[in-house]
């Protein structure tokens, strides 16, 4: 019996010891990649693309000065879709991590 509680006292003083090797945790926020569901904005009809050839310049003008608006406006569209996707989540919990890296691919 003596014996016994000897190496149960031997096997919990190695386990002190070897918890003390063992690194502290800490929190590490790492960004998890998600898929985006946003609907991409449909491209509209440019006005140069319905010219005949040969149009005269007057009405080519025009055209493309219509043609400017609708490529900014179809822009602010694309840059709200993108950043809808690209915009931080917001309040995420982080992974714990042992400050070992990680095989992430980059």
């Amino acid at each position: 019996m003596r014996r016994y509680a000897l190496l149960v006292a031997l096997v919990a003083l190695a386990s002190l010891l070897v918890a003390c090797g063992v690194a502290p945790m800490r929190m590490v926020k790492v960004p998890v990649p998600v898929e985006c569901e946003v609907e991409v904005p449909a491209r509209p009809a440019m006005p140069t693309e319905a010219l005949s050839p040969g149009v005269d310049l007057d009405r080519f003008s025009a055209s493309a000065l219509a043609e400017i608006e609708l490529r900014e406006g179809y822009e602010g569209e694309l840059r709200a879709a993108l950043g809808a996707c690209v915009r931080p989540i917001g309040s995420t919990v982080g992974r714990v991590h042992d400050g070992r890296a990680a095989a992430s691919g980059r």
